[in-house]
């Protein structure tokens, strides 16, 4: 994604050089050990594909990704079912993930995304580097991010300073502890938002990741095992708990051992399955080194990952640190790297990262309207 260089203090010029580099060699082909996985002739799938699949060079039946940084993201505030858009830097990582996926070899047959625009543009632009455009893209609530009940618009570390990093972590990471609820006229409850305006009484006012798992678990059983067991590949791009939730229980991750897990932005993490559904052990039979619970496979490598999920946590718990590690000044030398890498946008993918009437103000300007990927 690789928002690595960002946040790398030490040597911060020559790290990002580093780590741009790393990272542009992924773009050209995924890391060597990333290949190997990918082709090694033990990763083949138990499972029968009876569809007719188009995913035919490589063994992975499915892939969870985090949606790029969203303007809310960058700016530390606690998000949840608030529709806060992709920043520029957001649209560089959700193309990088779309790079990765495509010198991986992977193709899908169907999308599964949120109602959340962060999460359906990074979809989009996603498919976009994929040339996949084509595919069904379903949308659903049920994968929409946690109910951050009364945190939502709050800063992060500031909630850290009030109540404590312990506390914190259990309304974020825990299994079963939710964030105070919001109130009825809070700013930005979701019953504001026209799209829910037929399913009122199912609105969170705050959820835990166990009542995140419990509506997330409602459409893997009625949705995705379906068509995972029909031989389908598919691609699930969503939001950091709502992932954490689906992953929980494909891995059997302990309700204990759950706060542990965190995933970070646009880095795809693909899984083999067995005819059960269940993961499929790594080639090298050993779980990913970045998080410590996972069969699953990152294709950005495990090392970038751990890097990530490490500034991550000292954006929102160490409060020694008092500048905002998402727009710090090698923010900028990381994006003119990562445009260099991997080149210009098209004014497709352009008009798809804007607000709704300047994206329909781009779009006559083109000569037409463009068709949605995600109808």
């Amino acid at each position: 994604m690789m928002t690595v260089g960002t946040y790398i203090r030490v040597s911060a010029s020559h790290q990002l050089r580093k780590v741009v580099g790393q990272q542009s060699c992924r773009i050209q082909g995924l890391s060597q050990l990333n290949t190997n996985q990918i082709n090694h002739p033990q990763t083949q799938s138990a499972a029968i594909r009876s569809y007719s699949s188009l995913n035919n060079d490589t063994p992975f039946n499915i892939c969870f990704l985090r949606h790029g940084q969203s303007t809310w993201n960058r700016d530390n505030r606690f998000i949840g079912w608030t529709d806060t858009p992709l920043t520029d830097d957001g649209v560089l990582e959700a193309r990088l993930a779309g790079q990765m996926l495509r010198r991986s070899g992977m193709l899908f047959d169907e999308v599964h995304t949120s109602l959340l625009r962060r999460s359906i543009r990074t979809c989009n632009l996603v498919l976009m580097e994929l040339g996949q455009e084509y595919l069904p893209v379903h949308k659903h609530w049920r994968l929409n991010e946690r109910n951050y009940g009364d945190l939502v618009g709050k800063n992060k570390k500031e909630v850290v300073r009030q109540f404590g990093q312990d506390q914190v972590k259990r309304w974020r990471r825990s299994f079963d502890e939710p964030p105070p609820p919001m109130s009825d006229n809070h700013k930005y409850h979701p019953a504001r938002d026209p799209r829910y305006r037929l399913m009122m009484d199912k609105i969170p006012k705050s959820e835990s990741l166990k009542d995140t798992r419990a509506r997330s678990s409602v459409y893997w059983d009625e949705v995705l095992d379906p068509e995972l067991r029909k031989g389908k590949t598919l691609l699930v791009v969503g939001h950091e708990n709502n992932l954490r939730s689906l992953i929980m229980r494909l891995e059997d991750i302990p309700e204990e051992d759950v706060i542990n897990l965190s995933l970070p932005r646009a880095v795809p993490l693909a899984y083999r399955l067995d005819e059960n559904l269940k993961p499929l052990d790594r080639p090298d039979g050993k779980l990913d080194e970045a998080t410590g619970f996972l069969k699953g496979t990152w294709l950005g490598g495990d090392n970038a990952v751990a890097e990530i999920l490490d500034r991550d946590d000292k954006q929102v718990y160490d409060t020694s640190i008092t500048h905002n590690l998402e727009t710090d000044e090698t923010r900028d030398e990381w994006k003119n790297w990562m445009s260099f890498a991997i080149g210009e946008a098209s004014p497709e993918q352009k008009a798809k990262t804007l607000p709704g009437h300047c994206r329909a103000k781009a779009e006559g300007e083109q000569g037409g309207l463009m068709s949605s990927t995600s109808k």
